[in-house]
Parts: structure tokens; sequence; C-alpha cells
């Protein structure tokens, strides 16, 4: 079997909610053993009920089953100094910690970069905030509708005249998560060859600033606030989404071929004096109203029939049931129907491809506490009689079968695994 292009590495994981989860998770499918720690009884309980729509049957979490992939589950109360003392011989053995907790909060507890580095100075401690650790908003919690909004993102989205727009999908979590595990790798190689580890300090809000395009360097160079566009790329022109009679259809035609290409098509070849791209961008406002007011009469299926034959690119907006069903999709794995050993039959979606590794979706969250004989055992050498001793004083512990969504479902309680 060809091994995962992690194995060997092993992650700490005592991140919350979206955007640290997500971080580990994209480590745990590259095959690294991550170990994430939540509370016992009520775990991430802010995430483990993020449930569009009401519970789901067999305890399924949705919200934390998207972020928490290929992870064994321990519960420790990191409150009690037992608890910490866990942290510590775990962050021993460990090569990275992810933590998203209040900025200051581990080095209070006495489990911050500047003590376990002393136990470990070849651990990589990934610190994911909403603003960094310092800086005059580091105190600042930051959730993904905020960081939208404080970025400037929502501001930027939507149509000028309309209310700015949040994306429904968690992009300011999953896009920082997504950052975070690549600064991790490349602190990774660092490690390779110099033999330190070091403080990654990751900031959700400064993330989503890069990915805001243009937007910075527009301003410096014009004064101006970067406006609303709605459907329409005013740099990339033609780069915009039109409602056609039964349905709606996003367009592209961005080299000088693929404009003419949709000029013609149109109808529009008085707008091919506008081939040179500078003219198309100043000109923006005109082609696309004349793109629009061609799509609008026009079924979804005779567009993309005009674009195939004419040379410019045309889909049909697809919705998420689209997606899920797609031949391309399933048969590429990014849609991926997989057996859960504990939640059973599960999609989910996934994006990493290797030549030379196949990576798999195994599982995709665990209860509260699931792994801990597991984990305590094989890692720390814990005995039987230690593991009651920390069950007794409720250093660690198990889910709260009160909650549904930390609990195994029924029958599922004592399967193993390993």
């Amino acid at each position: 079997m060809k091994k995962l292009p992690l194995e060997g590495v092993r992650v700490l994981d005592i991140t919350r909610v979206i955007y640290g989860p997500w971080a580990a998770t994209l480590l745990a499918l590259l095959g690294a053993e991550v170990i994430h720690v939540e509370m016992p009884k009520s775990g991430d309980t802010l995430i483990r009920l993020v449930s569009p729509g009401g519970v789901f049957p067999r305890n399924l979490s949705p919200g934390m089953m998207c972020c928490n992939a290929n992870k064994y589950f321990v519960a420790i109360d990191m409150r009690k100094e037992e608890g910490k003392e866990l942290i510590r011989k775990l962050a021993a053995k460990c090569d990275v910690l992810m933590e998203n907790f209040k900025p200051g909060t581990f080095d209070r507890w006495g489990i911050g970069y500047r003590q376990l580095s002393k136990i470990n100075p070849r651990l990589i401690y990934v610190s994911m905030q909403g603003f960094g650790n310092w800086g005059e908003l580091w105190e600042r919690p930051s959730y993904d509708a905020y960081a939208q909004g404080i970025t400037g993102l929502a501001e930027i989205t939507g149509f000028e005249e309309a209310i700015p727009v949040k994306s429904q999908a968690w992009i300011g979590d999953f896009l920082s998560g997504t950052v975070a595990a690549f600064t991790t790798l490349a602190a990774l190689y660092w490690r390779n060859k110099s033999g330190k580890g070091q403080f990654i300090d990751v900031s959700q809000a400064e993330v989503l600033m890069r990915a805001m395009d243009w937007t910075w360097l527009y301003i410096s160079l014009t004064g101006e606030n970067r406006r609303r566009y709605g459907n329409r790329d005013p740099a990339v022109v033609v780069s915009c989404i039109a409602k056609a009679k039964d349905g709606f259809v996003a367009i592209a035609a961005v080299r000088d071929d693929e404009y003419l290409a949709l000029c013609e098509a149109m109808g529009r070849e008085d707008l091919e004096k506008f081939v040179d791209y500078e003219k198309r961008v100043e000109n923006s406002e005109e082609i696309y109203k004349a793109v629009e007011e061609w799509v609008k009469n026009k079924s979804v299926e005779e567009i993309l029939r005009k674009a195939e034959e004419s040379g410019f690119a045309a889909s049909k907006v697809m919705n998420s049931k689209d997606i899920y069903e797609s031949e391309h999709y399933r048969k590429r794995s990014a849609v991926q129907i997989f057996f859960d050993p504990i939640y059973e039959e599960l999609c989910y979606p996934f994006a990493l491809h290797f030549s030379n590794a196949e990576l798999k979706v195994l599982w995709s969250m665990r209860p509260v506490g699931f792994d801990n004989e597991h984990v305590f055992k094989r890692i720390l050498g814990l005995s039987d009689e230690k593991l009651r001793e920390l069950y007794e004083k409720e250093v660690i512990g198990k889910w709260d079968e009160s909650i549904p969504t930390t609990a195994p479902p029924e029958g599922k309680e004592n399967r193993a695994f390993y």
C-alpha cells in the first residue's frame, strides 16, 4: 500500500468550531495522525449542534462532520492540572500543536508555546486567531460572518443598489484553515532542514483581506473604495452571470478570440471595436448590458449550444444537488460516498489527488472521548488503573447522552476500529 504524504507526522488538534478543525483535517486527510481534543461530556458544543434544519437522525452533526475527518477524539478537561499535564505529555510526542483559543489562554494555563517548546523544541505551534496574537484587535473573537464583515469582504459582495452580502459558504473559516495547514507544511519542511520548531500566527481577518484580490492596490492608486458590482466582473471582461428565460448562466469570454466569438454569437459585431482589453474594461457597462439583453430571451440550453459552437465559455448555474449527482465529480471522488463505521453511509467532498498516494475519508468524526483508551494507552502508555483514576477525577471523560450529537448512535458505543 502506498504511503500517505504526511504519514509519521503527529498533530495535537486543540481547536474549536470550523476554522481550526478544518486546518487539522487537511493534515489528517494527507495522512497525519491527528488527535482532536475536546471537553468531556459537551465536547465542542457549538459546532456539534450546528445542524441546518435541526438534529439529524443517527446523532449526525453536519457542522462537525464537514471538518473533522480521520481524527482520533479524546476528551480532556484542560482546566484541571492533571488535564494540563496530559496536554504537555502529548505535546512532547507530537510534531504539531494547533489551537484557536483566545490569545494568552494557553500561556496562562502553562501549555502555551513558551512552555511547550522547552519540553519539545521541535514542536510546530500553530495559533489560529481572528486577528492574530498582537495588535489593537488581538483580544476580539472571530467567527465567519464577523470576519466577512470586519474585513470588508461583505461590503464588496452583492449588488450596488442592495445591502452587503455574507457568503452562505463558510469561506472565512475554510479559506483561513487552508492557509493554516499550508503554513504548517512549510514549517515542517523548514524543520527538516533546521531541526527546529516554531510559532505560527494565523489571522483569519488577514487571510480574508488577502483573498480580496486587487482591492487594496486599487485603493492605494485611486483613493476610492471598491464598489459592489453584482454578477459582473469589472476587471475581467467578459465574466458574468446573467438571467436566461429558464434559469441562470455563467459566461466567460476573456481572451480576444473568445470575446469576438461572443460578439458574433450575439449578432453584435458593433461591439468588436472593444476587442482591445483596455477598451473592454473602459466600456464594460455597455458590453454587460448587451450580454444580459441577449441572454434574457434565450433558454439556458440555447446559450450553452451557442457557446460550444462559437468558442466561448458558458455554463448553467448549478445548484448543490446538480453537483452532488454529477458523474464528473463522482468519478473524481470530489463527491465521495463512503461508509463511516459509526455513522454509516455519508457524503464527503474531496479535492486532493496524488499520483503516488491514495487519499481516503475513513471516518467523518467521532463521539466525544471515543478514542481515549486507544490514544492514552498507545501514545502515553497509561495503564487501565491510571485511566480509571483519571475518569473518576473527571480529568478525562466521554459523551453526554443528553446531547445527541456528542454520543454514538445506539449499538455503536463500544465498537473497535483499531
